[in-house]
């Protein structure tokens, strides 16, 4: 039994959620989402709260029931608040700015990194080392993000690399000489 899909979903002012057909559509002040229902799930709207509910007890129906109604919870939050993901560059001559609709990325490589920003997404650099990842989409921040942090993860014995600002590197010991 899903304890998550049983909860519902607290609508805050200003968003409005709607069904078009298997769509849910979610519209706020930030903007607009919509996610398709899979089948046996089912989207009820009672007096300011979303409750998700299932046909049948499949196997099937029951794992899709939590997860469900936890990307339509991210929506909601999405389109309300939206989402943020920092990212921090450390390391001598790395570096990042956003030239257009592109983010480049100076690593150490012999070539710089152009990572194309997609649609939805803003990011904008500070000192030329702090990235912040902006939008409404969770999974659309979070895998920009994930992109981004994995042309040069944070390595362990320097700490150098590009790294969530909330992410703590557990530093290695380096060679120790013999006798």
């Amino acid at each position: 039994m899903s304890r998550v899909g049983l909860k519902p979903i607290s609508l805050p002012e200003k968003v409005a959620v709607s069904l078009d057909g298997r769509t849910v559509v979610v519209e706020g002040p930030k903007g607009k989402l919509d996610f398709n229902l899979p089948e046996g799930i089912s989207l009820k709207n009672e007096d300011g709260n979303v409750v998700v509910c299932r046909a049948t007890e499949a196997r099937q129906v029951r794992a899709l029931h939590g997860t469900a109604r936890s990307l339509i919870h991210n929506m909601i939050i999405g389109v309300s608040k939206g989402f943020e993901k920092s990212l921090e560059i450390h390391g001598v001559g790395l570096r990042a700015a956003v030239k257009g609709k592109d983010l480049d990325l100076s690593l150490g490589r012999s070539h710089p990194l152009l990572h194309p920003i997609p649609a939805g997404l803003t990011v904008t650099v500070n000192e030329n080392t702090k990235i912040k990842v902006e939008g409404i989409d969770k999974q659309l921040v979070g895998q920009f993000a994930a992109e981004v942090r994995g042309y040069y993860p944070p390595e362990p014995y320097k700490g150098k690399g590009v790294r969530y600002s909330d992410e703590h590197v557990r530093r290695k010991e380096g060679k120790s000489v013999g006798k």
